[in-house]
Formats: structure tokens, C-alpha cells, sequence
């Protein structure tokens, strides 16, 4: 089911790591045919390049990165590590490198009538008027197990204690940094990942929030 072209449509999914709101927020999106972006993934891009290039300036570095930058260079990459998590974390506290990617995820907006966008900040940031706020929940071992088993496929020595504990402290810094912390945006829709039966079911859920809102916003 694709939306109308006349609608316009902004959707925000936060939550915490591996609660399923990359998973759910993706296959909504492509149900709908709605233009997907992850707001982590530029994270721990960024944190991949500082990683990699070691700049003196993180700032001057990533803004001239994010002037060429474009969807395509997320892919092929692992971004998953717990190097890159931890890192990822740290500099989104930092108020410059957030501006950087609050610009292109605003433009990101704006270039397209439909958008959803998953992060830690979206409802509350970047897309505050959005149509529909999600915000996903999990508990923390369900998440992790969610994350190991991701991350054992590419790293077959991985140990589950260390992607918990990386995924506890991600979530522990998001939720008590002073900028842009990961809350609960107003009016969310809460989707209990853990609680769902399956991924149909998620996305079932949702299903039903959009066309309800639809169904009020444009009366079909």
C-alpha cells in the first residue's frame, strides 16, 4: 500500500539501542513507500570517519564530510561496534557535531513530502510538529540479545556481556546528556517491542496509527 502523492506526511520514531525501531520504522516505511532515515546511522558514521581519520577538528572534519555526504555512503560499513557505540554516544553530547547533523536531517525533511525519520531526538527535535511520534521500549536484555545476535554474524568472538554493558552505558549517557536527550516526546505512541508477539504484529500496530491518522487528515 503506497500513500497518495497529495499527502504529506512526517513521522518521528525514538527510542532506545535495539528496542526495534530501526526494524519497524524501516519496514513501515517501505510498506508505504515513505522515505526512511536513520538518525543513529549518522552517528556512528560520524564516529566511523573520526575513528578512521583522527582529526584535529571534529567540527571542521564532519562539516565538510556532510556537505558530500549522501545515503549511499552508509552502506557496506559496520557500524555496530562497540568502539563505534561508545564514541557515538560521546559526541552527541557535543552541540556542534549535533547542529551538523540536525541540518541535514532537516533538509532531509524538507526535500520530501514523506518522511520517517528513527532516532533519539526526533519527536522532540528535529520533527516536532510530526504527524505521528512513535516511541519504542524494550528491556534492556531482550535488547541485547537483539544486538548479539546481529553482531555475532560479523564477529564471531563477540561476547553478550560487552554488548550489554556497551548498550547500557549508550542508553544511560542518551537519556542524561543535557542536549537533546532521549525522551519521551509528548502525545508518543508507545510500541512495547518486547511485549509484541512479532514483527507483523509491530508493524501492525503502526499500520493502524498512520491510517487512522490519514483517515483524519485527509478524510480517506
Amino acid at each position: 500500500m503506497k500513500l497518495k502523492s497529495k499527502f504529506n506526511i512526517q513521522i518521528a520514531a525514538d527510542g532506545s539501542s535495539a528496542s526495534g525501531k530501526t526494524t519497524g520504522a524501516k519496514l513501515f516505511s517501505k510498506k508505504y513507500g515513505i522515505k526512511f532515515l536513520s538518525s543513529g546511522l549518522l552517528y556512528r558514521y560520524s564516529s566511523y570517519l573520526i575513528i578512521k581519520n583522527k582529526p584535529s577538528s571534529e567540527r571542521i572534519f564532519l562539516e565538510k564530510k556532510f556537505k558530500k555526504f549522501n545515503l549511499s555512503h552508509l552502506k557496506n560499513k559496520n557500524l555496530h561496534t562497540p568502539e563505534i557505540s561508545e564514541l557515538s554516544s560521546k559526541i552527541a553530547k557535543k552541540k556542534e557535531i549535533r547542529g551538523i547533523l540536525k541540518r541535514f536531517q532537516k533538509n532531509f525533511v524538507r526535500r520530501n513530502r514523506k518522511v520517517c525519520i528513527e532516532g533519539r531526538d526526533i519527536g522532540t527535535v528535529i520533527m516536532p510538529n510530526a504527524d505521528i511520534k512513535f516511541f519504542f521500549t524494550c528491556n534492556l536484555n531482550t535488547a541485547a540479545k537483539r544486538r548479539f545476535k546481529d553482531l555475532k554474524k560479523k564477529n564471531p568472538k563477540i561476547k553478550f556481556a560487552e554488548v550489554k554493558k556497551a548498550m547500557r552505558i549508550r542508553d544511560n549517557l542518551d537519556r542524561s546528556r543535557r542536549i537533546s536527550p532521549l525522551i519521551k516526546p509528548k502525545n508518543a505512541v508507545i510500541v512495547p517491542t518486547d511485549k509484541l508477539k512479532n514483527i507483523k504484529g509491530m508493524i501492525n500496530k503502526m499500520s493502524n496509527v498512520l491510517e487512522s491518522v490519514i483517515k483524519k487528515k485527509y478524510g480517506s
